[in-house]
C-alpha cells in the first residue's frame, strides 16, 4: 500500500515540490565557494558552450552549478539528461524549479535518438547537463554517452563536482549526501577535456579522472576525506 501511494503520480508531485522548495533555502543560506571558475570562463570564451558532467553522487547540488555557469557566462539555456525512470522523472520535477529543462533518454541503453537531439540542442548554445554514472551506477564509471555527445556536438565535457559542510550521508549506490542549510558549499570545475569526433569513447578515462579530482578537490576545500 505505502509502495503504491509513492508511486501515486500526485504523491510524486507533492514530493517534487516540497524537494525544491527545500533546496531553494539550502541554496540561499548556503555559503557558496567556487574552484576553478577560470576553467568555466576559459571553455566558454573558447567553445562557446559545454557539455557539464559530474557524478550522480553530486545531484543536489546541480541547480547551482546551473546558476554558476548562467551569470559566468551568459548561458541562454541548459539541458538535463534523465531518466524515463520514475527517478527520473522526480528529479525532473525537482530542477525545473530552477530553469532547467528536461530531456528524457538514456545514454547507455539504445539512446541514439536522445542524443543526436542533445547534440544539436548544444549546437544552438545551449549549455548539456550530465551524471555519467546515473541513474543506477555503477558508481563512477562513466557510460559512454557523455563523450558520444560530447564528440558529436563538438563541444569539450567540462568536469564538475559541488559539496556541502553540513549534510546527511544516504545508503544509496552512489553514496549521495543530503545536503543541510546553513552550511558551506562547493562548487568545482577543472579544465574542459576535448574529446574526439571518431574515437569519443578514448576519452572516458580521461573524464573519469577528471571528475573523480574535482569531488576530491571540493572535499579538501571543505576539509572532508576523499569519498
Amino acid at each position: 500500500m505505502l509502495r503504491r501511494l509513492t508511486r501515486h503520480p500526485a504523491f510524486q508531485a507533492f514530493a517534487a515540490n516540497l524537494l525544491g522548495l527545500y533546496l531553494a533555502l539550502v541554496y540561499r543560506t548556503t555559503r557558496w565557494q567556487l574552484i576553478g571558475g577560470e576553467a568555466i570562463d576559459a571553455a566558454f570564451a573558447r567553445h562557446g558552450n559545454v557539455v557539464a558532467a559530474f557524478w550522480h553522487e553530486n545531484l543536489p547540488s546541480m541547480p547551482h552549478l546551473w546558476r554558476t555557469g548562467k551569470a559566468r557566462a551568459g548561458i541562454p539555456s541548459a539541458h538535463v539528461l534523465v531518466s524515463r525512470h520514475r527517478d527520473g522523472r522526480l528529479i525532473g520535477d525537482v530542477v525545473k524549479r530552477f530553469e532547467l529543462n528536461m530531456i528524457h533518454a538514456s545514454t547507455s541503453k539504445g539512446g541514439a535518438v536522445g542524443m543526436l537531439a542533445m547534440a544539436r540542442l548544444i549546437r544552438t548554445g545551449a549549455m548539456m547537463v550530465i551524471t555519467p554514472d546515473g541513474p543506477r551506477g555503477p558508481r563512477r564509471q562513466p557510460a559512454p554517452g557523455v563523450a558520444q555527445i560530447a564528440g558529436f556536438s563538438g563541444k569539450p565535457v567540462l568536469p564538475c563536482a559541488g559539496r556541502f559542510a553540513w549534510a546527511v550521508g544516504l545508503k544509496t549506490w552512489d553514496r549521495m549526501e543530503f545536503p543541510l542549510p546553513f552550511g558551506r558549499g562547493v562548487i568545482v570545475a577543472g579544465p574542459a577535456i576535448p574529446v574526439p569526433r571518431e574515437a569519443p569513447e578514448t576519452a572516458l578515462p580521461a573524464i573519469a579522472a577528471a571528475l573523480d579530482a574535482a569531488c576530491d578537490a571540493a572535499d579538501a576545500a571543505l576539509g572532508k576525506p576523499r569519498r
